[in-house]
């Protein structure tokens, strides 16, 4: 039963959790109100807020999950795309723990594990996963796609926006109208 411990930090928001045989022990997310003041994300502000956040974020996952560093048997993190300085951030961490540890290190691409998630097994899943092939629409701040999933490592976008994603478009809309950042749709 391999453990993995993955490590997220595409955008504004530092996240790891620890993957036991496909079941998902702890998911901690830690945000970053400090874009509030912007009206949106400012990148550099996200990079250093990442800094501050990755040890105690990757800390409390493993406690959640009652698992030792040593014990991890491959480290997983989001390669892209994303905001570079958030992305190397956790790209950095990851790699680092990974040569430490002397364990492998996989490169998941963000988009293709928002199609992925829908696989995921937890208590008190209320739906039934998808069987290959399926379609998944994913929409989120930066990508708003159509994509086929034949397979775990291949997958063909069948379309997509060609400037603002859903996300964007939402975000924009609430800036205009004054709404709170980030506003929850």
């Amino acid at each position: 039963m391999p453990i993995i411990l993955g490590i997220e930090s595409s955008c504004d928001e530092t996240a790891a959790a620890v993957c036991k045989d496909g079941l998902i022990l702890s998911n901690i997310i830690a945000s970053q109100a400090i874009h509030k003041a912007y009206g949106g994300v400012v990148p550099e502000l996200a990079s250093r807020a990442h800094l501050q956040a990755i040890v105690p974020v990757v800390d409390q996952a493993l406690r959640t999950a009652k698992v030792e560093l040593h014990e991890i048997d491959a480290f997983a993190f989001t390669v892209a795309p994303g905001l570079i300085g958030s992305l190397l951030v956790g790209a950095e961490f990851a790699k680092s723990l990974a040569l430490a540890c002397d364990k492998p290190l996989v490169a998941v691409h963000h988009m293709q594990a928002h199609v992925l998630a829908n696989l995921i097994q937890s208590p008190g899943r209320t739906t039934d996963v998808p069987s290959f092939p399926f379609l998944c629409l994913t929409v989120s701040g930066g990508h708003t796609q159509i994509v086929l999933c034949k397979g775990f490592l291949e997958m063909e976008v069948l379309g997509q926006t060609l400037d603002d994603a859903a996300g964007e478009a939402f975000d924009k809309t609430a800036k205009i109208l004054g709404l709170p950042c980030p506003v929850a749709w």
